[in-house]
């Protein structure tokens, strides 16, 4: 289902639509374990298809936001366990050589085949617009590379990091070309690795890359939303400069300040701690804080209320509830 024309026909009144980026409750919903969702892709599209129809609410489903998936590919060792997001565990390369040794792997290579199972039994299974997930150039390369080390490469060593940033995007795009063909309406794309980077770093080490790729699948059947939750603000025009339709921004982002920034013709998305709030809070502090956010947002009509990043497991449904019952609470009153 084509994502583009379906938010723009939510967003003609001054109503908000929501977005969290959420899928663990989905997965607990039916008893199984993380690892489950994250190994097998039949099982991660029963997860979202279970918390939609659990919070039918959302404008459009995400699948899970594993950032490991693209470097276990390239060989990255992960640490996995039963109820935890996978991890990069070590370092893969250690220098220009390693590099440029390093083969760019096939779509075949580790878990990439299950997460495009999930994508595309997601496309035919449920009856709005399904969002698939890949990691980002630069954060890829953070964790092939050692994310300490990539940041001082970009200064000590910028061919080392140029060499791996075009292994990654190659990687990416064909990833994301591979997403597209399942029939999902778009692809968020986790960079918050960027966040720690200047504007002007920014720009040359990971939206240039970035934008290869939206350039490459972004069209009207098929949405790029760029995700930084490193972003604090200081970004924010290296984030715009990717040509993406939406940006995501996490919780340490002033939204405000998101939205003047951005145009008005893209979708702007954020920024409830999906940790602090929704894992931390009460009820009628979530719902309170939902409240407040969309009531200093009410001026942009390209407002899209969502989590700051996904959602951790274990986070209560009385919570999921609460964020939805605002957003409802608050449209009435428009």
């Amino acid at each position: 289902m084509e994502l583009s024309q379906y938010i723009k026909d939510k967003l003609v009144s001054e109503k908000r639509v929501a977005m969290p980026i959420m899928t663990h409750p989905g997965i607990e919903l039916l008893g199984k374990r993380v690892l489950d969702a994250v190994t097998n892709g039949e099982i991660h599209y029963h997860a979202i298809r279970a918390l939609n129809e659990c919070f039918p609410q959302s404008v459009a489903c995400t699948t899970i936001m594993d950032l490991t998936v693209e470097a276990e590919a390239f060989g990255a060792q992960l640490s996995m366990s039963s109820n935890e997001v996978p991890s990069v565990s070590g370092r893969l390369l250690a220098g220009y050589a390693d590099v440029e040794a390093l083969q760019v792997p096939s779509l075949e290579s580790g878990r990439v085949p299950q997460y495009l199972q999930a994508d595309r039994l997601a496309s035919k299974g449920i009856d709005k617009p399904v969002l698939a997930g890949c990691i980002g150039p630069y954060s890829l390369a953070g964790r092939l590379y050692d994310m300490t080390e990539i940041m001082m490469a970009i200064y000590t060593e910028p061919e080392t990091a140029r060499l791996l940033l075009e292994k990654c995007t190659e990687f990416i795009l064909r990833y994301c070309l591979a997403i597209k063909e399942t029939g999902v309406a778009g692809v968020i794309m986790a960079e918050p690795a960027a966040g720690l980077l200047s504007n002007e770093d920014c720009l040359q080490y990971s939206s240039v890359y970035v934008k290869r790729i939206i350039d490459a699948v972004q069209d009207d059947s098929f949405t790029v939303i760029l995700h930084n939750c490193g972003n604090t603000g200081h970004c924010t025009p290296a984030m715009l400069a990717t040509g993406a339709q939406g940006y995501h921004f996490g919780n340490k982002a002033d939204m405000l300040a998101a939205l003047r920034e951005c145009p008005s013709d893209v979708w702007v998305m954020g920024n409830l701690d999906p940790v602090g709030v929704f894992g931390m809070l009460t009820p009628e502090e979530v719902f309170a804080q939902t409240e407040e956010l969309l009531s200093r947002t009410g001026g942009y009509a390209n407002f899209i209320v969502s989590t700051g990043c996904d959602t951790p497991p274990e986070v209560p449904f009385d919570n999921i509830q609460a964020f939805y019952l605002a957003v409802e609470k608050y449209n009435k009153g428009r």
